[in-house]
């Protein structure tokens, strides 16, 4: 059989149509999730979004309250059961499992709790910088820590395969959200290792909160910027609410 030869730029071409697709779906204010799945296959999708919401809410306040016996700042705990919240809003209405600007308008608040939970985590790790506390850890805390870590990491993961398959920037958003409470878990167990070895190295647990709360300080601006434009492009298309 003779080659088929492409014409110039016939990749470029694809790639333009692929977006311009994208793009139409938007115009009618539907996520790329509804030419992906089937009707009975976005219901099943939406339902397992409810419950892993669900169960990040009961989740992060049982820890929250484990933790409220340790001294331990308990505002971002606050903003993550509002981040799951959020999610629960989104999905609530199986008529709106495609709707764009539902999507969109969950994204915005997403990323406005992202401002506030990063200014809870940067303002608590400078002040206990600033009163140069002791990573200390006994027993109970260490439990709780692990837990946390554990459990939280295990949201992050079914989120980000739920957002992935239902094209939810929301779900990934809480996923993050998810990821760090994880690694917020395990960086107490850390910090504590360490300074059980070297006691001059006492600052690493607020180092390390500093650097995770200018991360979410970073992709809620960055969320932000990208979806407020997006809400006011799709408000026509509020069938769906």
């Amino acid at each position: 059989q003779p080659a088929v030869v492409q014409p110039p730029g016939a990749d470029q071409l694809r790639l333009g149509d692929g977006a311009q697709f994208s793009e139409g779906l938007e115009d009618r204010g539907l996520l790329e999730s509804s030419t992906r799945l089937k009707p009975h296959e976005a219901q099943s999708y939406r339902k397992k979004a409810l419950w892993v919401s669900g169960a990040s809410i009961i989740i992060t306040l049982a820890l929250a309250v484990a933790q409220m016996t340790l001294y331990l700042f308990q505002f971002d705990a606050t903003l993550d059961v509002l981040s799951s919240a959020i999610v629960l809003w989104r999905y609530s209405n199986a008529a709106a499992v495609h709707s764009a600007h539902r999507e969109y308008i969950a994204c915005v608040i997403l990323g406005v709790i992202f401002l506030l939970s990063s200014l809870c985590i940067v303002g608590k790790a400078i002040h206990d910088l600033a009163n140069k506390l002791l990573p200390e850890v006994d027993d109970f805390l260490y439990s709780v820590s692990v837990l946390s870590g554990i459990l939280c990491t295990i949201l992050a993961v079914i989120k980000f395969m739920l957002g992935r398959v239902l094209t939810s920037r929301a779900l990934i958003t809480d996923g993050f959200n998810s990821l760090v409470g994880g690694v917020m878990g395990f960086s107490i167990l850390l910090s504590a290792e360490v300074f059980k070895h070297n006691a001059s190295v006492w600052y690493l647990d607020g180092s390390i909160g500093v650097l995770i709360g200018l991360t979410i300080l970073t992709y809620g601006i960055k969320l932000l910027i990208d979806m407020v434009p997006r809400v006011r492009q799709t408000r026509h298309y509020e069938m769906f609410e």
